[in-house]
């Protein structure tokens, strides 16, 4: 913020008072100066938003009287400007506005100088932080484990009982969709597990014929078939004192089954052209797209070798039976890609959320990952739109282009996600609105806003 008189540097002409005026009235942040005596001078449009007293109740009164603000106590953040004649930059606190209640700010601040450079007093900015906050309490809710991260009941979980699968040693079956995540979720277990220091090695069983992937898994001695030239280790050896991730099981063939069964079974294995067993001491989680039962019952895979990695079973739920979690998602990928390609992208917008919210994913995780980074690629603005979105789920839009529509998807995804905190805490309202972030009283608005009338509170045994 700079005084009325202020020099343009390209004419040298004094800015007019009135241009000066329409700027402080336009911008969102609230403005406000005070003289050497603490006493307000100027008081903004948006200072009045936020604070709801009025300019005409605030000029002339000192601003601890009109802020009653937090900083204002012990560190005021103007009065370290005004006696150090430092700048202070996005300092946070909290003022009280006229109804009384905390408003939660970013507070930077400046000298106020008159044309001659004497210091006549102080200039303060100020932005509304409640939607930020409104935010942060909201996500409090969300759990995550390196890059898996979900607030829904389902996914919840499984991250209650995953500390205790990782410290384990035995073998993980991993179910779910293509794109769920099951590479992430076997990293988790790694991660959290006594192995983390030794290598973790993945393989997709469906990628390699039988041939190659027997070499793969077991390795060969020099020699063991035409243009063995050398000797190779395979992913089990490299693996030894770590974790080995077979993904996509269910694609070996029975042949290859027998040979990993005795594996699993004696924690050795022959290497191709090799006369001696080699020990490995390797914990096995693998992974499938598919329902290893129903393959078991149609004879394509070994009800022997199905038990032997059904110790314990993780069930990953696909995308669109957790949409609550889209837009944490899209908030994490949109984070990481900011960092990896050096952009500023805040997010998305309501549209492109609600065509988002709508989308079925066939490809879960993993599709809406490739949406937002198709995005990233065309998005030049501060913020992603529906033109930046592939043009195959942009056809979607024709049918959600009534602001009408988009507001219904956004209000369908609103009600879900509340009548699921209400189950989850017995249909106990204090509880489900603490839990998604909310006062009680705005989940009584939004229930009846949304026509939801829900059983009474279970009430729990003692």
């Amino acid at each position: 913020m700079q005084p009325a008189n202020k020099h343009n540097k390209n004419t040298e002409r004094p800015l007019p008072d009135d241009t000066t005026s329409i700027i402080l009235e336009s911008i969102s942040d609230g403005v406000f100066t005070v003289d050497s005596d603490w006493r307000i001078t100027s008081f903004n449009r948006a200072a009045e938003n936020i604070t709801g007293i009025s300019r005409q109740e605030a000029i002339g009164r000192r601003c601890s009287e009109v802020f009653r603000a937090s900083m204002c106590e012990v560190d005021c953040a103007l009065r370290r400007t005004m006696e150090t004649g430092g700048d202070v930059i996005n300092q946070t606190g909290f003022i009280i506005d006229a109804q009384g209640q905390q408003i939660p700010i970013s507070v930077s601040t400046a000298l106020l100088r008159d044309k001659f450079g004497q210091v006549v007093g102080g200039v303060e900015t100020f932005r509304d932080l409640s939607l930020v906050e409104d935010l942060r309490r909201e996500l409090q809710g969300r759990f995550q484990i390196g890059d898996l991260i979900s607030r829904s009941d389902s996914m919840r979980k499984i991250f209650d009982v995953l500390e205790q699968i990782a410290i384990s040693s035995s073998t993980v079956l991993i179910q779910g969709e293509t794109g769920t995540g099951k590479e992430l979720l076997a990293k988790a277990i790694h991660g959290l597990s006594p192995r983390r220091e030794k290598p973790m090695v993945a393989i997709n069983c469906s990628a390699l014929p039988d041939t190659l992937l027997e070499s793969e898994l077991f390795g060969y001695e020099a020699g063991a078939f035409t243009g063995a030239n050398k000797r190779k280790p395979g992913r089990f050896t490299l693996a030894d004192g770590g974790t080995l991730f077979l993904d996509e099981i269910g694609e070996i063939t029975p042949a290859l089954q027998v040979r990993l069964l005795r594996v699993l079974q004696e924690r050795s294995f022959e290497p191709l052209g090799a006369t001696k067993s080699v020990k490995v001491d390797v914990r096995v989680i693998a992974a499938s797209n598919k329902d290893l039962t129903a393959l078991v019952k149609q004879g394509t895979f070994r009800q022997d070798l199905f038990y032997r990695i059904n110790v314990v079973k993780l069930d990953l739920p696909p995308l669109r039976e957790r949409k609550e979690d889209i837009p944490l998602l899209i908030e994490h990928f949109v984070q990481r890609l900011n960092r990896l390609q050096g952009k500023s992208i805040e997010g998305v917008s309501p549209d492109v959320l609600a065509l988002l919210m709508a989308h079925v994913y066939p490809g879960n995780v993993r599709e809406l990952e490739n949406i937002i980074e198709h995005a990233f690629v065309l998005c030049t603005d501060y913020r992603i739109e529906i033109s930046h979105l592939p043009t195959d789920l942009t056809a979607r839009s024709r049918h959600l282009h009534k602001t009408e529509d988009l507001n219904a998807a956004m209000q369908s995804f609103e009600a879900q996600t509340i009548m699921k905190a209400l189950e989850r805490h017995g249909y106990n309202r204090l509880e489900a609105a603490k839990a998604l972030g909310i006062h009680k009283s705005t989940l009584f608005r939004k229930l009846k806003a949304l026509g939801i009338n829900p059983p009474s509170p279970i009430r729990q045994n003692k």
